[in-house]
């Protein structure tokens, strides 16, 4: 796409656009769940509160076949606008937990498109979109979350690869350390939970020679759903009350990278996922309070 200004004035009677989706929080998806995250799956039952973070496999878009576009995403123009860029991925969520949610109850989400805004970055055009996202059950509101999707122009050679070598970041002395290594069959068992058809994370040829990159992308939900169960084992009573979460570099299969958390001060959590290199991939921030969400 040509380096001139975005029109986003066709855009803009989609903000306050709303989308209702229905859902159960079944068991079966529950325990493959945690057997992805290589937890014991007979330990859940009906009627159990659901780990925080683990809603995120629920509410997987329906879309038809037909309506698919060449990347594998719902095609643009119902409920999400018609960004004209052409490459979207998640930027990053921001979450408060208000009730714990019930295995096997029936659960409401209510969407809205609260904001596009274009801007300029190293990669060119951008345009984010702004979904904010209140859960129900029973009527009263278990949970509240806002989603940033970033919508890019199409791949430049190169553009996809990592960035040049250079010295890490410097981070504070994390209180753990984990191991995070995900294979191909990780990326396609998470995709599967999620009804996720992102082609970027499955179809090795679409993601190099379109996409720009040099390998299959770890799901940047990946890194939100291990960083959750972290985040849990460093906080008091394992309960996560506020979680937000920013995708800063991507990720590529079958490379050994790290979590880590760290406790401060003032009680919250500072988590990190890392590549191979000690780059930032993913940067999350996590209290047993929910707060207030900017």
């Amino acid at each position: 796409m040509p380096d001139t200004q975005l029109d986003t004035s066709a855009m803009a009677g989609w903000i306050g656009r709303q989308e209702v989706l229905e859902d159960e929080v079944a068991l079966p998806i529950v325990r493959r769940t945690a057997a992805l995250l290589d937890l014991d799956p007979m330990a859940y039952r009906r009627g159990d509160a659901l780990p925080e973070g683990w809603h995120a496999v629920f509410f997987a878009p329906v879309a038809r076949q037909s309506q698919l576009g060449p990347d594998g995403h719902p095609r643009k123009g119902d409920f999400l606008p018609p960004v004209p860029l052409p490459r979207r991925m998640f930027a990053g969520r921001r979450m408060r937990y208000l009730a714990p949610i019930r295995i096997g109850a029936e659960i409401r989400r209510i969407s809205t498109i609260a904001a596009i805004t274009p801007k300029v970055g190293r990669t060119g055009q951008m345009v984010f979109v702004r979904v904010d996202h209140v859960v129900e059950m029973d009527g009263q509101p278990v949970l509240t979350e806002l989603h940033d999707i970033v919508y890019r122009e199409e791949a430049r050679p190169g553009a996809g690869a990592p960035p040049k070598a250079e010295a890490p970041p410097e981070l504070p002395e994390p209180h753990e350390r984990q191991v995070y290594a995900p294979q191909t069959t990780t990326l396609f068992r998470y995709s599967a939970l999620t009804y996720n058809a992102h082609r970027i994370h499955y179809d090795a040829p679409y993601t190099k020679n379109e996409e720009g990159y040099p390998d299959l992308v770890v799901n940047g939900g990946l890194h939100a759903l291990f960083l959750h169960e972290m985040a849990r084992r460093n906080l008091p009573d394992g309960r996560i009350g506020r979680f937000s979460v920013r995708n800063v570099n991507p990720f590529f299969v079958n490379r050994q990278g790290e979590l880590r958390c760290r406790k401060e001060e003032d009680g919250r959590l500072s988590l990190w996922a890392m590549n191979e290199t000690g780059r930032v991939t993913a940067q999350a921030e996590a209290a047993s309070e929910p707060g207030e969400l900017a």
